[in-house]
């Protein structure tokens, strides 16, 4: 594409722009999963939890605009582009959600703190992304694909709703999609006065605009460029193994996406937390802390491979271009991490 830049470096950098957007509305706009189904469940607010369906909203809007303008084909992404397995959604999922609270973060929340100096972030990332990859293409990934195989379809329909609502309705897939992510976004906004909840709605934006900025990005590369280039947006499970190996053996890999994505993060937050002045060095002082985090990093990341991402991967980046996974998902992760929250603060053992 560039004489001076190769096209895996363009994307990397895209990728990197929108993990410091990312980055920021986490340390700005407080946007977490784990933080945002705990202040549901125990902390009387659904705010961050609106911030969620408010992203959804907004993203899928911009995916389907990008659609319209001819600039973006949701049906080349893998979240559309592989056959669903709902089992391995709702097992992933439920994985995902239980591992998630037991570490207190889930990957890009972990990236998030890791950037504000919290080196109990650091154990989680490295684990999770071992883990990821211990399934994803290591020695237990016969046992993945024995269990949960997908494959390649060539039928949108079978893998997103916008195909068929817009079969349906006579419209576009492109001007559906858009009238789905409005109403989305309304039903948020109109939800417990959040639509009062500015700073809220604007950072849901610059998540939605970080996500969108993925799948333009990218397929423009794509589309002009001259190496093979994967239309993706953002996740945090492989690409924090992919970093991994990235940092270990550099010369011998390109540089990706996923991997500026995740540098992007660590960047942002680090911004963020030192402009708040949250900047500080924390480890574990507690080794049965640090246990129950390896445990949860390893069945997260487990679980987000099970799944085809994790809560940003699946819970915004696939709701986007509104993959039948998303909502599955998405429902899974929560009610895995109610699962592990209630464990953790309540206990099982029954009341007496």
């Amino acid at each position: 594409m560039f004489d001076t830049i190769t096209d895996s470096a363009v994307v990397a950098i895209i990728g990197l722009i929108g993990g410091i957007l990312l980055g920021l509305a986490a340390r700005f706009g407080r946007f977490c999963t784990l933080g945002a189904i705990e202040d549901h469940a125990y902390g009387g607010s659904a705010v961050r939890l609106q911030m969620w369906g408010a992203s959804i909203g907004f993203s899928i809007i911009f995916s389907f605009a990008l659609m319209a303008a001819g600039v973006f084909d949701p049906t080349q992404t893998f979240y559309l582009g592989l056959a669903w397995n709902p089992l391995a959604s709702v097992i992933g999922g439920l994985m995902f959600g239980y591992g998630m609270a037991l570490c207190g973060n889930c990957g890009y929340g972990a990236l998030a703190r890791l950037g504000g100096g919290d080196l109990r972030a650091f154990m989680i990332v490295i684990v999770m992304g071992i883990s990821a990859y211990a399934v994803m293409s290591g020695p237990l990934a016969w046992v993945r694909v024995a269990l949960f195989a997908t494959a390649p379809t060539g039928d949108s329909a079978a893998t997103g709703f916008a195909p068929n609502i817009a079969a349906m309705t006579g419209l576009s897939t492109s001007v559906t999609g858009i009238i789905v992510g409005g109403l989305i976004l309304f039903a948020t906004l109109a939800t417990a006065g959040f639509w009062r909840e500015r700073k809220a709605i604007i950072w849901s934006a610059i998540v939605a605009v970080a996500i969108s900025s993925g799948w333009l990005g990218t397929s423009y590369i794509s589309n002009n460029g001259f190496d093979p280039i994967i239309i993706e947006s953002h996740t945090f499970a492989a690409p924090v193994g992919d970093t991994i190996l990235y940092a270990m053996n550099g010369s011998a890999l390109n540089i990706t996406f996923g991997i500026g994505s995740v540098i992007g993060v660590l960047i942002g937050a680090f911004i963020g937390s030192l402009i708040k002045g949250h900047f500080r060095w924390e480890a574990c002082e507690d080794p049965r802390e640090l246990r129950r985090q390896i445990t949860g990093a390893t069945i997260m990341g487990v679980g987000a491979v099970l799944a085809l991402g994790c809560s940003v991967g699946q819970g915004i980046t696939a709701f986007s271009v509104l993959a039948f996974s998303a909502p599955v998902t998405f429902i899974a992760i929560y009610i895995g991490a109610r699962i592990g929250l209630r464990q953790l603060i309540e206990g099982f053992a029954p009341a007496e």
